[in-house]
């Protein structure tokens, strides 16, 4: 990783989740911004996207809210410039020019309705969305 995440005033549930986000990627590069609440926002990378996009790989990004984990983490953006490989336009619920953690991004509005809290962390949201968004 390019940087030691500081956990200061992050609650202990959201630490949990983020750790959980690490393990599981693996990434080369993460960053994260307190949101003052106990919440963060994460940005992570990068992830393979197969052959579906011009792009390999993008970077990930999300809000762990500080009730985690009995909010969702909800929405997740992916790299601004995504297209897909067939020149078709992207899917709804993708959405472009947006912005997360000052970056240029698309927005994947994804939301787990009826979910449950106790058996999905943080990181099984952000692999059920990065898998639809390869499988598009």
């Amino acid at each position: 990783m390019t940087t030691t995440p500081d956990f200061t005033g992050l609650k202990a549930e959201v630490v949990k989740a983020i750790h959980g986000v690490i393990q599981q990627f693996q990434p080369t590069e993460f960053h994260l911004e307190a949101d003052g609440a106990g919440g963060a926002r994460i940005r992570f990378g990068p992830v393979g996207l197969g052959d579906a996009y011009a792009q390999k790989e993008t970077w990930v990004g999300a809000h762990i809210p500080p009730l985690v984990p009995y909010s969702d983490v909800y929405p997740v953006f992916v790299r601004g410039d995504l297209l897909r490989a067939d020149e078709k336009a992207l899917v709804v619920p993708m959405t472009q020019n947006h912005t997360f953690m000052g970056q240029p991004a698309v927005q994947v509005s994804l939301r787990s309705n009826r979910r449950e809290a106790t058996r999905e962390t943080a990181c099984m949201k952000l692999l059920k969305v990065i898998h639809w968004v390869i499988n598009q």
